[in-house]
């Protein structure tokens, strides 16, 4: 079972900028992994998502601030967050073990079950 370990969180001003890493071990990462936050109480919703091919999806939100990368070699992934907003603060998780389908025209996107513990971003002035 895969190990993550997400790190890069903290207080930073409106307008800053942040760069999260998540690290994995126990097992190669799969096809697409991703990012996803939960702010307080709100459910859990998807940030971004990278393909192995390179090939990315974000979140409206996330869209021309937020740039996801990876490095298969290292099994890392990373978001670097740019003009965050106070609405941006979250727990930030990163998913190893994303699926994708197809339905309708609509593409669907499902975490796998293992998370590490997150990392706090707050953007507060």
């Amino acid at each position: 079972q895969v190990q993550l370990v997400e790190s890069g969180g903290g207080l930073v001003q409106p307008g800053g900028s942040l760069r999260l890493s998540c690290a994995a071990s126990g097992s190669i990462f799969s096809i697409y992994v991703g990012w996803y936050r939960q702010a307080p109480g709100k459910q859990r919703e998807l940030v971004a998502i990278i393909a192995r091919s390179g090939s990315t999806t974000y979140a409206d939100f996330a869209k021309g601030r937020f740039t996801i990368s990876r490095d298969n070699a290292k099994n890392t992934m990373y978001l670097q967050m740019n003009s965050l907003k106070p609405e941006d603060t979250a727990v930030y998780y990163c998913n190893a073990d994303i699926s994708r389908r197809s339905s309708g025209g609509t593409t669907y996107y499902t975490a796998g079950g293992s998370w590490g513990q997150g990392t706090q971003v707050t953007v507060s002035s």
